[in-house]
């Protein structure tokens, strides 16, 4: 694993991998479950049930009511998103460090696109990446091709992504790492705890750092 070389481009997973969302999530999906007279879910069952985009989620969870809690949710998240938006130990010197190194960087996530480029720009990020895609912004979301393709700039007839080994995928979540895989790019797993033994069968991390920090430093390193 160690001897991948220093890729043409990142992408980046958005929620929980360069921000902390998880707060602001379960909240608004509380709300949500509230007005929909559902029972609430623990700050725990948020952080492991959450991975799809609300679009491929949501209509398996409401039914025939799912468009009702969708404008729920999003008018719950949509006034308290920004004032808790909390970037994560490292994540702003890494993206400067990466976005001055030259390399095309990107995020790929299942937050709705409207929502990620209002929280890039709060951060005064926007400009580090090339793309932003998020939920909506393509035909289908994460973990299908669709989204790494948006993100790298490729249109639909693309036979995959430039360079696509060069590419790397870092995200904190087995969806990250089977869109990567969809995608043939490098996964790249960012999070405290390490995988456990058989938890990415579907599509195992090329790579594994506790967090951004450590990222950094086998950044230099290449």
């Amino acid at each position: 694993m160690s001897a991948l070389r220093r890729p043409t481009a990142i992408l980046f997973d958005w929620d929980n991998t360069l921000v902390d969302s998880w707060a602001v999530i379960h909240a608004a999906l509380n709300e949500c479950f509230t007005a929909m007279d559902r029972p609430l879910w623990t700050r725990e069952e948020t952080e492991a049930k959450v991975r799809g985009s609300l679009r491929d989620t949501f209509p398996d969870m409401f039914g025939a009511r799912w468009q009702d809690a969708e404008k729920i949710f999003y008018d719950a998240f949509g006034r308290m998103h920004l004032e808790a938006l909390t970037p994560l130990p490292g994540a702003a010197d890494l993206l400067r460090e990466l976005s001055d190194s030259g390399v095309y960087l990107g995020v790929v996530s299942n937050k709705r696109g409207h929502f990620l480029r209002l929280e890039a720009k709060r951060l005064g990020w926007q400009n580090h990446f090339k793309c932003l895609a998020g939920a909506g912004d393509c035909a289908r979301d994460k973990p299908h091709r669709d989204h790494v393709d948006h993100a790298l700039g490729l249109g639909s007839e693309s036979p995959g992504p430039l360079a696509g080994q060069d590419v790397w995928f870092v995200g904190d979540a087995d969806v990250d790492m089977l869109c990567a895989k969809n995608a043939g790019c490098h996964a790249v797993l960012i999070r405290p705890s390490a995988p456990a033994a058989g938890e990415f069968d579907a599509a195992a991390p090329d790579l594994y750092f506790r967090d951004l920090r450590d990222f950094a430093a086998h950044w230099r390193r290449l």
